[in-house]
């Protein structure tokens, strides 16, 4: 354990999870254009510049690894460890929260119900090391920044913005999911097709337009009845 271990505040976390999701959002799309030549979102949250995944799982493994700081080899290993844990959970988090899946790993060899693979397990403990080491020392003298007497209002209007953002997110994506079914899929009970005219009201459509989704959330996926995966793009584009 280090002997001049850090201490971690809430004050801490709290922009930890705000700068990793912006910093992951650059990196997922700059990762995008370089593997596939094309610029698309890879937002995880309807308004802002955020992809929450990368801002929780950065914040847990700072936590949780912070004490193994003087050690490559621990960071390197309990990192690869950590960071699957916290990608398997989150996988199945948004999944129930969002009814889809945000990531899928089939198509990669050595993978766990496409939630997680060997591949990603080395850039984990990668990452582990780049952020507990450098990142952190570095990030940790910015948040110390902020003015103490105007910490708690500011982190208090942070916390309200990403709960709100989260809950529209949810609410977004279910509209999304349940109209484009609607307009270009076959519904196939009484019951799905009350719940799709329920959902479906002007103010969702001006908020939550199938454009807007489209371009904000390009991978979304829908799982029908039989357990069927489509990519909501895909059934549009279809029709």
């Amino acid at each position: 354990m280090d002997k001049e271990e850090v201490k971690i505040t809430i004050h801490k976390i709290i922009w930890y999870i705000v700068i990793f999701s912006i910093v992951g959002l650059v990196i997922e799309t700059i990762f995008c254009y370089v593997t596939t030549g094309v610029i698309e979102s890879r937002k995880g949250l309807v308004w802002g510049p955020f992809c929450p995944v990368y801002g929780v799982g950065a914040a847990l493994v700072i936590i949780i690894l912070g004490k193994f700081k003087n050690s490559y080899t621990k960071l390197f290993i309990y990192g690869s460890i950590v960071g699957n844990i916290i990608e398997y959970m989150l996988s199945y988090i948004l999944e129930a929260m969002y009814g889809t899946r945000f990531w899928d790993y089939s198509f990669i060899t050595l993978n766990l119900n496409g939630r997680i693979c060997i591949k990603y397990s080395l850039f984990w403990g990668i990452l582990a090391i780049l952020l507990v080491k450098f990142i952190q020392p570095w990030i940790d003298k910015l948040i110390e920044k902020i003015p103490i007497n105007k910490r708690n209002i500011i982190n208090s209007i942070i916390i309200i913005y990403l709960t709100l953002d989260c809950i529209a997110t949810v609410w977004g994506i279910k509209t999304y999911q349940t109209r484009v079914v609607n307009q270009y899929y076959n519904v196939q009970t009484k019951e799905e097709k009350n719940n799709i005219l329920k959902l479906k009201t002007q103010i969702e459509d001006i908020l939550f337009s199938n454009e807007k989704m489209k371009r904000t959330f390009p991978n979304l996926r829908y799982i029908d009845e039989q357990g069927n995966e489509y990519y909501i793009k895909e059934i549009i584009n279809a029709n």
